[in-house]
């Protein structure tokens, strides 16, 4: 009886079936529904089943900055509210270099309307007003901005101590953040900036400064409060980490979202603020800013002559970047707050490019067997 064997050069159907099932399974594309395999020795009638492959990536993951740019711009209330306030922001920086006219130059056209040579019109002296909303963005912006900052590191530094530490020293700061809360924040600033003996920006950043930090300090207070008797700041206690780095490398990392929209709004009210004080004269008058545009426009009563130009520039720029950070603001909202968040579809990676079908999260394939007589 002679046996006939397959040659070890020539691969056998059921070689071949294998080979293709392994190079379909490590692309991620493995389908073999109808494939038969060869019968089993001494084995019944088998049932058909279905298994479930998931696909193998080999992609490294994002890292966690990516990812939280991706979400940031996906947000489109976010990617709106951003990209408005760059624009002013470079508006602020870049504007003046560009423009490169003396905004409080005076000229013969007194109150001419908004035309080719004048964009926004002129004032009742002859400045162009154009000019004087660019260069006045680099005060408001800037000032704004940077008052801002300075305002939420002071409610960090307060609302992380008291909540931290407790007892004594939560008392006395608690006290002094209680007394400023009370205290009406805008008529305060009149009223101190109305007796300070020098006037500018920095006189309105000062006052501001002093009148606006409590609120932000009482809610970082709070939050602190709940967060200093957990399991990773208890953690980090026992395993000798300094209190410096437990405040600001453990909790206030949990505390950005809230941080980042005290933020905001403290950017807000000082911009908005500080166009108040301006247009009261409370501010240094010849330095050109969107709240002295208020303020020569009322002096010279810009509304009785009709010179519309000369008020709605400045109140349209305010307007547009308190819009800006408020959708931030509401961005912000979205994405801490689980309840608000939307779920967005992701863009493909190069990996799902490459893989096609392959980046779903699993692939169903019907596996079936042939009864064995």
């Amino acid at each position: 009886m002679s046996l006939s064997q397959s040659s070890p050069q020539s691969p056998t159907p059921d070689d071949e079936n294998n080979r293709f099932i392994d190079i379909q399974a490590q692309e991620g594309t493995l389908s073999t529904a109808g494939i038969v395999p060869a019968p089993l020795a001494g084995a019944g009638p088998v049932a058909s089943t279905t298994a479930t492959v998931a696909p193998s990536t080999s992609s490294a993951p994002v890292s966690r900055w990516r990812d939280v740019l991706r979400l940031f711009t996906l947000n489109p209330k976010m990617a709106f509210g951003t990209s408005l306030v760059l624009f002013f922001i470079l508006l602020a920086i870049f504007g003046p270099l560009v423009v490169q006219k003396d905004a409080n130059a005076f000229s013969n056209d007194i109150l001419e309307p908004p035309s080719a040579t004048h964009w926004l019109g002129t004032t009742q002296t002859g400045q162009d007003v154009f000019t004087q909303v660019v260069v006045g963005s680099r005060v408001s912006i800037l000032l704004g901005f940077g008052t801002g900052l300075v305002v939420t590191l002071i409610s960090i530094t307060l609302g992380l101590t008291a909540g931290y530490f407790g007892g004594f020293i939560d008392d006395v700061l608690s006290l002094i953040t209680n007394i400023f809360i009370v205290l009406p924040s805008f008529p305060l600033a009149i009223v101190v900036a109305s007796y300070l003996p020098f006037k500018g920006p920095i006189n309105v950043a000062l006052v501001i400064t002093v009148t606006s930090w409590a609120y932000g300090a009482r809610v970082l207070r709070a939050q602190t409060l709940s967060m200093r008797r957990r399991e990773f700041v208890e953690a980090a206690r026992s395993g000798g980490e300094t209190t410096l780095r437990i405040i600001f490398a453990e909790i206030l990392p949990n505390e950005i979202a809230i941080v980042a929209a005290g933020f905001v709004g403290t950017t807000i009210y000082v911009i908005l603020a500080e166009a108040g004080l301006e247009f009261l004269g409370l501010g240094n008058s010849s330095v050109i800013s969107w709240g002295t545009m208020f303020f020569w426009a009322q002096n010279n009563d810009a509304l009785l002559l009709g010179a519309w130009w000369w008020i709605v520039p400045p109140g349209l720029c305010i307007a547009l970047i308190g819009a800006a950070l408020a959708f931030i603001n509401f961005g912000i909202d979205e994405i801490a707050n689980p309840r608000l968040r939307r779920e967005v579809k992701m863009p493909p990676t190069k990996n799902s490019k490459r893989t096609g079908s392959a980046t779903k999260n699993t692939i169903s394939t019907g596996i079936v067997i042939k009864e064995i007589a």
